[in-house]
């Protein structure tokens, strides 16, 4: 018998995620390994997600389709960037040398949005989409701290405070503390927090749109030996690019 109601869906969404995890088209075969399911069960998946258009069927195997572009664009038009976002992470990327992000919180989640590091760049650890390490990553306590306490402690719960190196703040005290140093001074700050090869500086934007209940954050990532070597350029830097002035 088919998986039927929620059981079905979870399933197909998992079939998505494991295209949208691979290097290049995967075969159904693989996707029903992945995905827990039999092949019979994947390829009955599968016909409705290739319709749809959020895959498509190649002579390799499964992709991504047509129909992700759109469901980006309308994801973007919601939580309403700031004008030129894309323009101001570049601008950013050339006056420090290092990677420009921005970040949004909205419902709950929050998620890298956009990135001026190149697709193919494994090695950066701060990869657009879903983030869960908050409590780690400059951008992540730049939201933080503008949240109520309530959705702050709610957010904490569901994705807890994993020690992820031997800096990274894992008590609830702790990041009180810092956050409260983050809203005097106006920005973040991550030394080696999420990965010790790199840091990563963060400030909240101002409300934009009519989704009051979004926050906005713009960050930069380098090396953290070059974080060392000039601190007050890269500071200096990302502030301006939040005031516009760059």
């Amino acid at each position: 018998m088919q998986p039927t109601g929620p059981q079905s869906l979870d399933r197909a969404l998992a079939l998505v995620d494991a295209v949208a995890a691979a290097p290049g088209p995967v075969s159904a075969k693989a996707l029903a390994r992945l995905a827990g399911c039999s092949l019979s069960t994947a390829y009955h998946l599968l016909g409705p997600l290739t319709e749809r258009g959020y895959l498509v069927r190649t002579a390799r195997g499964y992709a991504l389709g047509p129909a992700l572009p759109r469901l980006h664009r309308s994801f973007l038009h919601q939580l309403a960037p700031a004008p030129g976002m894309a323009d101001l992470l570049a601008r950013l990327r050339r006056a420090t040398g290092g990677e420009a992000y921005y970040t949004a919180y909205r419902g709950g989640v929050i998620t890298v949005v956009d990135t001026t590091a190149p697709v193919t760049d494994t090695g950066n650890p701060f990869a657009p989409g879903r983030e869960t390490r908050a409590h780690a990553t400059a951008h992540g306590k730049a939201l933080l701290a503008r949240l109520t306490p309530k959705a702050r402690r709610r957010y904490l719960a569901e994705h807890g405070m994993a020690r992820l190196t031997p800096a990274t703040i894992t008590s609830a005290e702790a990041l009180e503390a810092e956050l409260l140093r983050v809203r005097a001074a106006g920005l973040a700050v991550s030394v080696g927090e999420a990965d010790p090869a790199w840091t990563c500086l963060g400030v909240a934007l101002p409300p934009a749109g009519e989704d009051r209940d979004a926050v906005h954050a713009l960050s930069v990532s380098v090396p953290t030996e070059e974080f060392r070597r000039r601190p007050d350029a890269i500071r200096t830097a990302l502030a301006e690019a939040a005031a516009g002035r760059i």
